[in-house]
């Protein structure tokens, strides 16, 4: 990656009418109805933009989008990058890069995770509060990474407690029930073994998934403030372990998301 590659990618971006986003929104997977809410937009297929890497996953949509949300103007992912697809981190965390370089203050991600903590069910969601990296890499270990922020990111506040407190009052306020815990991202994409599960309960983790760590840590390099949401789509308990059902997943996912939804419109009216 380079600042020349960089600058290409958002200047593509901006002649197509991307002005100024002040919030940038990743969503996971089977959370992409966010971008029926966006008003005037504009939306270009990831294929089109210079550097940009390409949605893979089939229920991964692929298309960046641009308007407005409770009148600020967003830039929208409706789809992800995973280190499964056989991209690196630097790949999968270019967006967020892109997202920055045109102006985006905050960051909202959302995710499709599944339940360590046994006193969390299917259809919950969590606010991440912290997490756990167990991808084996860093998308800040490349040659030049010094060009686009310090080497030693700090990451010892990685979700902004503002922002969070926010969303947790929200949802308080509209009733709706926000789990609170420490996600752990895996490579994937395979899901775990009971053994692994049982770890990753030993090591902290509430939930699990395959995403957002990268991106995340790319959002601190970049010191932009992050708030971020896990739907719980599966039961992670290592003694009555049942086969995974990818439908069954997507359409918990669906069934939440309605109330993502309604949290992440209600605090970018008050950011």
């Amino acid at each position: 990656m380079t600042k020349k590659q960089l600058n290409e990618s958002v200047a593509y971006l901006k002649n197509k009418g991307f002005d100024q986003p002040e919030i940038g929104i990743v969503l996971g997977t089977g959370l992409g109805k966010m971008v029926d809410e966006i008003k005037n937009p504009i939306e270009v297929h990831y294929n089109n933009i210079p550097f940009f890497p390409l949605a893979t996953v089939e229920f991964h949509t692929g298309k960046l989008l641009y308007g407005t949300i409770e009148g600020k103007k967003v830039v929208v992912m409706q789809g992800r990058f995973h280190l499964y697809e056989g991209y690196d981190l630097v790949d999968v965390t270019y967006p967020i890069r892109v997202m920055h370089a045109l102006g985006i203050q905050q960051l909202f991600i959302s995710n499709a995770a599944g339940a360590i903590n046994l006193d969390f069910k299917k259809g919950d969601m969590m606010l991440i509060e912290d997490h756990i990296n167990l991808q084996g890499g860093s998308p800040l270990a490349f040659k030049n990474v010094a060009e686009f922020g310090d080497r030693f990111a700090d990451m010892s506040e990685p979700y902004d407690p503002k922002m969070s407190a926010k969303l947790n009052a929200i949802a308080t306020r509209e009733g709706i029930a926000l789990q609170k815990g420490v996600y752990v991202s895996v490579v994937g994409p395979q899901l775990e073994t009971k053994a692994e599960y049982r770890m990753l309960k030993i090591l902290g983790a509430d939930a699990v998934g395959m995403s957002t760590v990268p991106e995340v840590i790319v959002a601190n390099h970049l010191r932009l403030p992050i708030v971020a949401v896990s739907v719980l789509t599966d039961e992670c308990d290592p003694d009555n372990l049942q086969p995974v059902n990818i439908e069954e997943i997507i359409a918990i996912a669906g069934e939440t998301e309605p109330k993502m939804i309604k949290l992440f419109k209600e605090l970018i009216k008050e950011i």
